[in-house]
């Protein structure tokens, strides 16, 4: 164990990257919304997020590897981020934190619908999702979507029906 962690406990360990609520809050946006660009992420968040804060977990999760940066061919003054792999495999825990958000917590409908799809899914839901970002963020070609909708899409459709509701 070096000094630079407090200790080897996995959940410390994690809690060093997403110790505070913008890193995974960005890594959500990216995951549910298909955020990429540094506007898109500040404008993006329903919680208001400051630019200086933003380039500073942005910087933060390049610099562990859970992102990647390059620019952008069609703007060549624009960053895109990718996730990573480890990333990816957040879906799962975004699913359980929405799972006990939705339990535990004064949730509106309109932003619990995707979590509760999320659950509902379970693993196999979960997979599909991580193919299809996968595909999307590291170039590995997914299966067609089953009935034709990716996931994010169907979860977007749902969070719009529940505005019309």
């Amino acid at each position: 164990m070096t000094d630079a962690h407090r200790s080897g406990c996995p959940i410390n360990l994690s809690l060093e990257v997403f110790g505070d609520k913008w890193s995974l809050l960005i890594l959500r946006d990216m995951i549910f919304g298909g955020l990429r660009h540094f506007r898109e992420l500040q404008n993006g968040s329903r919680e208001g997020i400051a630019s200086n804060i933003l380039a500073s977990r942005l910087r933060h999760l390049v610099d562990l590897r859970m992102l990647t940066k390059r620019s952008d061919p069609g703007h060549k003054q624009k960053t895109i981020y990718s996730l990573t792999e480890a990333s990816i495999q957040l879906v799962p825990v975004m699913a359980a934190l929405g799972t006990w958000g939705r339990r535990w917590l004064p949730v509106t409908e309109d932003l619990a619908i995707r979590a509760r799809l999320l659950e509902e899914g379970g693993q196999e839901l979960w997979d599909r999702f991580m193919a299809e970002l996968r595909e999307e963020h590291l170039g590995i070609p997914a299966a067609p979507p089953p009935d034709g909708k990716t996931v994010r899409a169907r979860l977007h459709e749902a969070y719009l029906a529940t505005l019309t509701a």
